[in-house]
């Protein structure tokens, strides 16, 4: 019994021991998996708890106005930490700085604290074992230098426990100018403007750096050595003109106000280069404050109305169907296609007037009329739009914002573009085509630069540290969009609607230079009912160039659905035109006629000074400022001027004699008095401005202190 009792409880042991190494073994080859077979994994996971590489900002590249003033910089922001439990802080150094640290950062930094207050806070800190104490956010880079040089800090990362991360602000040193063409970045998906078209450009590359989690979930940067520096971004130079950008704006501004539209725009490009020299987009936020909420010069198609009649008369000019003096029947503004009547923007009485008068009217009975004829009774509508396409107003600009949509013209005869026998008359003056105000601007350009097209550009270069690194060329279609004739005539058209009194933009025209260019009313969401047309508002627009007969500058303003003050284009936009043209004729010195251009020209003898007298020297000093050819015949103090020709002048002697009155005929007063009173004669003066015509007592006359009247003319 006592036996079987015995080899059980052995039995049991072994069992027991059996388990036990099984276990262990479990145990051990799992350990060996882990440590072994698995070790870079879990350490790697391991790692990535505490330790991480993140990436740091590059320094985003400027962009700036054409005359290199900063419209966009990256400004530095810095977010100041404490490790007051840092290994490499001096406990000896500790003790010694704490009292001025803590009075440093409660007087410069944190004036919630006491210096006192600041002092128990930092120690408490420290008995914490916390690692990261964030001191100020958001510094700029003078609060960064003086937080540099506290007590303690200037021992810098590890020695004083200063941690510093820098960040970026892209800042706007001119304010909301041009706001919405530089644009913004945000997030991976909203790309901006210039900012957005040239991310690549101006953002840089990132650098990295090591960091490691410490209690508090913060994190930490490892070691100065783990850093990879950014490579900062590049500079963009635009054609962006900040005194014309400045001048558009205010003057669109200003007419948003008085007429209460929806929005505007207004766009001045340089006609022989397209480059871009303002850009203006205003519309309302909620609070009813002006802002740039959209692009509308490059993103919104719209149906242009009447600036769209130039393209018509182009057309209609280029095919040799028409000339400027053959006369159209305006049916006194009213006139019917099929079922639907057409009428002009104004009544009037008018019947037979010429091409050119309906045009300056701005009449859409003439101009629709005249398409439909040749165009449209004939089955030839497609002949009209491949015009339309020689005038590229059928594509894009590709200029350099993301977002601008191709202008939609229809398919002649085409049912899915619904395509009507009253499709031709309405589009040559405007509808039932959609086109962006930069598109149609694009097209007055060509015209403006004698047909040739040059497209709209916005980046000039990209630089690095102020040196140019690429260039962004002129782009101009070779050849012409139409004839040189055509042009021409087109251009007279443009003038006339400024200059004769036909035209729609007579009333403002300028007395001391002259523009050219289109009015343009257009109805907003209209229908055409059975009994009525319904409208929903109007755009008002004018597009044009100046100076008319020597073209720097095209520009376009359009307005839409004004609510005060009228809501034609030559009562709400052709004004911002006027006010932008008037000033950057002032500010633009290039605009004007170069005066010494050619050689001068040889003065004749009539148009000499002669008999022009004085002290002998101050005549000389005059005759050399001037640069005047003379032949010098003088041998007293007192000269006389004569003309010497063909083209040259004499100095000869005035003779001065003691007790005689002298000749002061031809002499400014200053020098015939003192001639006068020096011989004892009293002067009488009849005349305020001018030289000395004539003298009461003859020159020769014995002087014995009589009065001499003399005469200024």
């Amino acid at each position: 019994m006592a036996f079987n009792v015995k080899n059980e409880v052995v039995v049991r042991v072994y069992v027991v021991l059996v388990g036990i190494v099984v276990v262990a073994a479990v145990i051990f080859a799992r350990t060996f998996k882990i440590s072994v077979l698995e070790g870079e994994k879990w350490r790697s996971k391991g790692e990535a708890l505490y330790i991480k590489e993140v990436p740091v900002e590059a320094e985003r590249g400027n962009i700036l106005a054409e005359d290199g003033s900063m419209l966009a910089t990256s400004m530095p922001f810095f977010d100041i930490s404490f490790d007051p439990n840092s290994s490499a802080i001096d406990s000896v150094e500790w003790s010694r700085n704490l009292d001025s640290l803590a009075y440093c950062i409660a007087t410069f930094v944190n004036p919630e604290y006491t210096p006192g207050g600041m002092r128990d806070f930092l120690l408490q800190q420290k008995q914490l074992g916390k690692r990261f104490v964030p001191i100020a956010r958001n510094a700029t880079l003078a609060e960064k230098q003086m937080i540099e040089k506290f007590p303690l800090f200037r021992l810098g990362r590890f020695k004083g426990g200063l941690i510093i991360e820098q960040k970026y602000k892209r800042e706007r040193p001119f304010g909301l100018l041009a706001n919405r063409t530089i644009g913004y970045i945000s997030g991976d998906t909203i790309k901006v403007g210039l900012e957005g078209y040239f991310n690549d450009v101006l953002k840089g590359e990132e650098g990295t750096q090591l960091m490691y989690k410490v209690g508090g979930g913060s994190w930490i940067p490892l070691e100065n050595l783990s850093k990879i520096q950014p490579d900062p971004g590049k500079d963009l130079l635009t054609t962006i003109d900040v005194n014309l950008q400045d001048i558009t704006e205010n003057a669109l501004a200003k007419a948003m106000m008085k007429h209460k539209a929806e929005y505007g725009v207004a766009v001045l490009m340089e006609v022989k280069t397209g480059a871009i020299r303002a850009i203006s987009n205003l519309g309302w936020t909620r609070d009813g404050q002006l802002w740039e909420t959209y692009n509308y010069a490059i993103g919104a198609a719209t149906e242009p109305g009447s600036t769209f009649k130039l393209a018509s008369m182009l057309a209609l000019l280029e095919d040799g169907y028409v000339n400027l003096e053959d006369s159209v029947d305006l049916e006194q503004g009213r006139t019917l296609y099929f079922d639907a009547e057409l009428q002009d923007a104004h009544e009037h009485t008018h019947n037979n007037v010429t091409v050119k008068q309906a045009f300056e009217m701005s009449s859409n009975v003439g101009i629709s009329k005249l398409v439909q004829h040749f165009y449209g009774e004939n089955n030839k509508a497609d002949k009209y739009t491949a015009r339309l396409k020689d005038f590229f107003l059928d594509r894009p600009t590709g200029i350099e914002i993301l977002g601008e949509p191709e202008p939609y013209i229809k398919t002649p005869y085409s049912t899915e573009d619904d395509w009507s026998g009253t499709t031709l008359p309405w589009m040559s003056i405007g509808y039932e085509l959609t086109i962006t105000p930069l598109q149609l601007l694009s097209f007055y350009n060509a015209v403006a630069n004698d047909g040739i097209w040059v497209k709209p550009y916005l980046a000039e270069e990209v630089q690095r540290y102020g040196e140019t690194i690429r260039r962004f060329p002129v782009k101009q279609v070779k050849g012409r969009i139409a004839s040189k004739e055509a042009i021409r005539q087109a251009q007279q058209l443009l003038e006339g609607v400024v200059e004769n009194e036909w035209g729609t933009a007579y009333k403002l025209r300028s007395s001391w230079y002259r523009f050219a260019g289109k009015t343009g009313t257009a109805q907003v969401g209209y229908q055409r009912l059975d009994n009525k047309t319904q409208i929903k508002g109007y755009q008002a627009s004018f597009a044009g160039y100046f100076p008319a007969e020597d073209p720097v500058y095209s520009c376009i303003v359009l307005l839409s659905k004004p609510k005060e003050g009228g809501f034609y284009g030559g009562q709400v936009a052709l004004p911002v035109f006027r006010e932008i043209a008037d000033k950057a004729m002032v500010t633009k010195v290039e605009l004007y006629p170069v005066v010494n251009a050619e050689p001068p020209t040889p003065l004749p003898s009539s148009a000499l000074p002669t008999n022009d007298a004085g002290w002998d020297e101050d005549l000389k000093r005059v005759v050399r400022e001037l640069k005047m050819p003379y032949h010098y015949l003088s041998k007293g103090e007192w000269s006389v001027l004569k003309a010497s020709p063909p083209d040259s002048l004499k100095l000869i002697s005035r003779t001065v004699k003691e007790n005689l009155v002298p000749n002061v005929v031809g002499m400014g007063l200053r020098d015939a008095i003192f001639l006068l009173e020096n011989s004892g004669l009293k002067v009488r003066i009849n005349g305020q401005v001018g030289k000395v015509r004539e003298q009461s007592v003859r020159p020769g006359t014995r002087a014995n202190g009589q009065t001499v009247y003399i005469r200024l003319g």
